[in-house]
């Protein structure tokens, strides 16, 4: 696994194309292209600004998250004073002193919600009672339960958030079920439930239903599978509250969002470098692939699985990148209600799981009932369990072991109830993402020590759908008060999500969550 960790860690693939994913597919017409620009200021034949107050590197949920809060906080000036309506081409908020200055500038290597926000599964699933004993012993039950708590309300918010704006993105609330298929997995299972259940008693974190082994089968459709020639049984099931949404769309429409309120974006600007402008009052430059600059005062880095590349100094070993792996299937003829199950799912075996989404009716998908599964990492790579992945950041491949078997996990999961194939074949569309993992298994969110002016909200684990939302709260809220967050946030910002020395030290062993 070192090896892996040390690995240089490389920009975005531009050329050849990523894989194209099933979200994405067809790219929202006005900004999901690689050529999209705000209008510069700079003089003729200049591609970017030369100056804002603050950049964020990265277009997806984070870099959103971030915009739309640093802007949120912003005073729209009065209509009086703009001069009427706005001018298509200008913006409201540049700073008074300097009209030629941004407020927020964001850039993005391919086209908006290119990276893993626009290649996930569509899962908003906390699955809490996983990772909480764990938490407890190595932070203790505090901690634990602030982590707990912040990745149940990062799903509340960002499914309110959707409603209250009316971005249309898919969001559905609703139940998850985990099906577990390995004893020692299922005996895991029922004592994180029964530690959350006890620690948070009638608040929601504790809420879970548990399924035996017979009523899975009876009322959830699971099967008893087979695998390498080993018959795996059910063993049972868990519910808890859960969501889906196309995270592509949501991220589309919050930069819509933010681009209304005045935000800068360059679409197709890959940024090379960023560093301290010493003669420029420690001010950042951030560097662009075709040689320009942009100097700005503040630098956030929404760049997850990709931001060694950026400051290598600081987070090569720290943050390694890992390359997952998702499919779309036509449903089978016989899946209940044409594939729209009730719940998603997850299947839990010895040392890893898939996870799935049905496309819903009545939320305006282009493909009602089609099954997105990804995961197979642990089986589906041949060598090391899943290891080789790490350290990759080409998205423009697949791994055709992990596409031979999520290929086949459908009619094996769901055995007499999947059917006959769609004669239009099972699989309609296959792709792969990076994400960004950390020594310690969670979040780095905060000022990066010794480089004052520089932010960063990164490595979540592959589960960003429900921790990215809030970390950029707390960031936003880190950045404005410029402090580390102590002040308001202490209520419900985990410590151990906070960047520090100690953990930029910290170098990654090969933890998968």
């Amino acid at each position: 696994m070192d090896q892996r960790a040390k690995i240089p860690v490389s920009l975005p693939v531009t050329d050849p194309e990523p894989t194209t994913s099933y979200w994405q597919d067809p790219p929202d017409d006005e900004i999901g292209g690689a050529n999209y620009r705000s209008p510069s200021d700079r003089e003729s034949g200049q591609k970017y600004p030369s100056e804002a107050d603050t950049v964020i590197v990265g277009s997806g949920i984070t870099g959103a998250a971030v915009g739309w809060g640093l802007l949120s906080r912003l005073k729209k000036p009065p209509k009086e004073e703009s001069g009427g309506d706005d001018d298509a081409g200008e913006t409201l908020l540049r700073r008074e002193e300097n009209k030629k200055k941004w407020e927020v500038v964001m850039l993005e290597a391919r086209g908006a919600v290119s990276g893993a926000t626009g290649r996930n599964g569509g899962h908003t699933k906390a699955a809490s009672y996983r990772s909480f004993e764990h938490h407890v012993g190595t932070l203790g039950l505090e901690e634990a339960k602030k982590i707990a708590r912040l990745e149940l309300r990062n799903i509340e918010e960002v499914h309110a958030f959707i409603q209250e704006e009316g971005i249309k993105c898919e969001s559905m609330r609703g139940d998850t079920v985990d099906i577990v298929y390995d004893q020692a997995e299922w005996e895991n299972s029922l004592r994180g439930v029964e530690m959350m259940r006890r620690e948070f008693g009638n608040e929601k974190e504790g809420e879970y239903r548990i399924y035996d082994r017979e009523e899975a089968m009876r009322e959830l459709f699971a099967e008893d599978t087979e695998w390498n020639g080993q018959k795996e049984e059910v063993k049972g099931a868990i519910r808890y509250a859960a969501g889906s949404l196309s995270a592509y769309k949501f991220g589309v429409g919050l930069l819509k969002m933010c681009l209304d309120r005045g935000m800068g974006l360059w679409t197709g600007a890959k940024v090379v470098k960023v560093e301290t402008s010493a003669e420029d009052g420690g001010s950042w430059k951030v560097k662009m692939e075709n040689g320009e600059e942009i100097r700005a005062r503040r630098v956030v880095l929404a760049t997850n699985g990709y931001t060694a590349a950026l400051v290598p100094d600081k987070f090569q070993e720290v943050i390694v990148p890992l390359r997952g792996q998702v499919t779309a299937q036509r449903p089978g003829r016989r899946m209940p209600n044409s594939g729209s199950l009730e719940t998603t799912y997850s299947f839990i075996y010895d040392g890893g799981y898939e996870y799935m989404v049905t496309r819903p009716k009545g939320v305006g998908a282009r493909f009602e009932g089609d099954v997105i599964m990804g995961g197979g990492l642990v089986r589906g790579e041949k060598s090391e369990g899943g290891m080789m992945e790490f350290g990759i950041t080409d998205d423009s491949k697949l791994n055709e072991g992990i596409s031979e078997y999520l290929r086949e996990t459908t009619p094996r999961y769901f055995g007499k109830n999947w059917g006959e194939d769609n004669p239009d074949g099972r699989v309609r569309q296959e792709w792969t993402g990076i994400m960004g993992f950390s020594a310690d298994g969670l979040p780095l969110v905060g000022e990066v020590p010794g480089e004052k002016g520089l932010w960063v909200s990164v490595s979540f684990q592959g589960h960003g759908m429900v921790l990215c939302w809030m970390c950029a709260k707390a960031l936003v809220e880190m950045m404005e008060t410029e402090n580390d967050g102590s002040n308001g946030l202490e209520a419900w910002l985990p410590d151990s999500f906070k960047i520090s020395e100690e953990r930029l030290k910290k170098r990654f062993q090969g933890r998968f969550s």
